[in-house]
């Protein structure tokens, strides 16, 4: 079955035809092509996939479509404000924490929820805040530090 769908997507509204069954993953990435939101295990295993609702890190493979109508999404895509890249994504970069990059979307993703909470975390929130998110590149080292040096820069803004 399928029907109308009412989303909230980086702040802009859309209305879907959808099927039922559709996970969030699946709407984001095949109707709305928003990309930037990977699709890794499919398992909520491996956390690429992660997007806020609500202010929540959660993982898009695993929650319907439907089961969001009417929260707040935001994904990597409303991540840069103007053309401007955020201030996690420049800290990213300039730490070396994106290597590949498949997995960085999720990252700045749970990173953005951290800092939104706590702007001032220390190493274990970091750690605990990632938990979810796998990386098979960077050791998170240079993750952990891209996300110290964005609270340090006031992380919550978007942009300098």
């Amino acid at each position: 079955m399928s029907g109308d769908l009412k989303l909230m997507v980086n702040g802009e509204k859309y209305l879907l035809q959808v099927p039922d069954h559709r996970t969030l993953l699946e709407v984001l990435r095949e109707d709305l092509a928003l990309t930037g939101t990977k699709s890794g295990c499919n398992e909520g295993e491996c956390g690429s996939c992660t997007v806020l609702i609500d202010g929540r890190p959660m993982n898009s493979c695993l929650i319907l479509a439907r089961e969001v109508e009417g929260s707040s999404i935001e994904t990597i895509e409303g991540e840069a404000r103007d053309q401007q890249l955020s201030i996690l994504q420049q800290t990213f970069i300039e730490t070396g924490a994106v290597q590949c990059g498949f997995c960085t979307p999720g990252m700045i993703m749970a990173a953005r929820a951290l800092l939104d909470r706590n702007d001032s975390p220390s190493v274990e929130d970091i750690k605990e805040a990632l938990a979810g998110n796998l990386c098979r590149c960077t050791g998170y080292y240079g993750i952990i530090e891209a996300i110290q040096l964005a609270a340090r820069r006031g992380g919550k803004n978007h942009g300098q």
